[in-house]
């Protein structure tokens, strides 16, 4: 009989094995960055080549990047030589392989859970979205990662009678980490305090002891955490205030804004429910007995509580409920410790070929959990055709190359598309919807003045009409930000005799108009190379679009 200790390695093997293997078989690496994900391609090079934290090279820094770590760590790999897709790749599959292993080992080490069980949460995770975010470019297993790091850490001070300093200490700095990740890891990392506390209060910090933990105790893990955000947080924030003039990223203005977007909360709480669904029934019976009941809310507070928060911002960019991933790993490594102790005496009273068909169902349940994990795939984006291909072709990408053909003549393009079109062409782009753009996240939206002070040789923009739907200008659209963002570049581009390019889509109520200013030197060229672009194939199909452009309008 193998030690624990080696069966414990050999399940880790299998499960690496098994997550290249599922990387290799369903997950399509061939597929461009997603659109949102672009954008953090950029910050990540222009960082990497010396230009600071901007959009536009040579311009004042913008913290649009909201995943500042991940930004900064891939920049540090580009800068070593590494290309810009294959460093934020490699970083978000390294990511993905230790947070598999981690929620294994935490369920094995942490909670003593069965071998069975910790290996199938493995699984679980393991053919999960996880590697979907990093075949779409996203840093999303970065993230979650920092998080299950430090609910580990947390774990370990609950199950702690004493509290030392260096557990509490690496708690407080992996929350740090996480919140320097992303903003909302900051409230992630404090529920987790909250949880940390009121387990350790309420039972006396371990499951298998009623002694009371001293109150200084608690307070010290209080102290050191609140120290260690004020302090290293603080310095952060210091800084960021002073080098983007903001204090917050810049998206949070213009997705935040102090409103609260019930849809988004409805949303995040249907995702979260979505991917953990097959784990609800452990929390339920984890309100069996009073202890139980405890450790079930202290597990729930950062589970609820972070879900819930996405009420103050916009669901917008959260691709395939990436915003909530990071709580599928901290659930993993939550569940098995609420069910233990459950009487399974029935199987010892059954005969041999009734335990042999229990064994079989109990696997097979199993291995529908892992289905059910890896079925979250087909879900990544509305219009996804099949589980492996969240997305297809898309001729935002190639418009980007073409044009990358003139990066160095210091061209301008304004365009709602921020993403492909900005980071292949290495144009200076105004972002008109704002995400990379202070002036207009911060006073209120585009306006024609400000589109003048650019004189963009190339407007493009993304709306739901076309030469044969004509924009309708009632009151209604007008009120909407997008459809009046869009109305103001399309009359700035045809008050100032811009030549309608292109209008690509895939019917005439959805479609990608280009224009370009007539008055500069490659103007009728970059006109025609557009108007006559034969690879332009529609994000959301795959199919090659049509040109709508030499359509006469009704």
């Amino acid at each position: 009989m193998p030690s624990k200790r080696a069966l414990d390695f050999l399940l880790a093997l299998i499960l690496i094995a098994f997550t290249l293997f599922y990387a290799w078989r369903f997950v399509d690496f061939q597929i461009p960055p997603f659109e949102d994900a672009a954008m953090l391609m950029r910050y990540a090079q222009n960082l990497a080549g010396g230009h600071g934290i901007v959009w536009n090279i040579g311009e004042h820094p913008v913290d649009g990047a909201t995943d500042f770590l991940f930004m900064a760590t891939s920049a540090a790999l580009i800068k070593i030589g590494i290309p810009v897709g294959r460093a934020i790749r490699v970083l978000g599959f390294a990511s993905h392989l230790v947070t598999v292993l981690l929620v294994y080992f935490v369920n094995r080490r942490v909670h003593n859970a069965s071998y069975a069980l910790s290996f199938f949460n493995g699984l679980y995770l393991a053919v999960g979205t996880g590697l979907a975010y990093v075949a779409a470019y996203f840093g999303t297993p970065f993230f979650a990662l920092a998080a299950a790091s430090t609910w580990t850490l947390g774990l370990l001070l609950m199950n702690r009678e004493d509290a030392p300093f260096w557990l509490s200490l690496a708690f407080a700095l992996s929350g740090l980490l996480t919140g320097l990740i992303r903003p909302e890891g900051v409230f992630l990392a404090s529920l987790m305090l909250v949880s940390v506390i009121f387990l350790r209060i309420q039972d006396g910090g371990s499951l298998s002891s009623r002694e009371r933990i001293k109150t200084r105790e608690n307070f010290s893990i209080i102290v050191i955490f609140v120290s260690v955000f004020l302090l290293f947080g603080g310095a952060y924030f210091i800084w960021h205030w002073n080098y983007f003039e903001y204090p917050l990223p810049n998206p949070f203005y213009k997705k935040g804004g102090g409103g609260l977007y019930w849809d988004s909360f409805n949303n995040s709480l249907l995702y979260t429910l979505r991917m953990c669904a097959p784990f609800i029934i452990a929390f339920v019976l984890g309100l069996r007995s009073k202890e139980t009941t405890r450790q079930t809310i202290a597990y729930l507070i950062p589970v609820v509580g972070f879900a819930a928060m996405f009420v103050f911002i916009s669901d917008e960019t959260n691709y395939g409920a990436r915003f909530q991933y990071a709580l599928v790993p901290i659930v993993l490594m939550s569940w098995t410790p609420l069910v233990r102790g459950l009487s399974l005496s029935w199987p010892q009273q059954l005969n041999r070929r009734e335990r042999s068909a229990s064994l079989l169902a109990t696997v097979l349940a199993g291995l529908g959990l892992v289905y059910y994990s890896h079925y979250q795939n087909c879900f990544l984006t509305s219009y996804q055709t099949s589980c492996q291909q969240p997305y297809s072709a898309d001729g935002r990408a190639d418009m980007g190359k073409l044009l990358a053909a003139y990066r160095d003549e210091g061209y301008v393009i304004a365009t709602t598309e921020a993403g492909l079109l900005p980071y292949y062409s290495g144009w200076t782009t105004i972002d008109t919807w704002g995400l990379n753009d202070q002036f207009i996240a911060h006073n209120g939206g585009l306006t024609m003045d400000y589109l003048d002070k650019y004189k963009p040789h190339v407007i493009m923009f993304h709306d739901y009409y076309s030469p044969l739907v004509p924009p309708k200008l009632t009151e209604a659209n007008l009120a909407q930000p997008w459809f009046r963002m869009t109305i103001t570049m399309k009359e700035y581009a045809e008050a100032k005799g811009y030549i309608l390019a292109a209008v690509f889509g895939d019917s005439p109520y959805d479609a990608h108009y280009y224009y370009v200013r007539p008055d500069f030197e490659d103007s009728q060229r970059i006109a025609e190379q557009i108007s006559k672009m034969k690879r332009y194939y529609w994000f959301r199909t795959g199919k090659k679009a049509i040109n709508y452009a030499g359509y006469p309008e009704p």
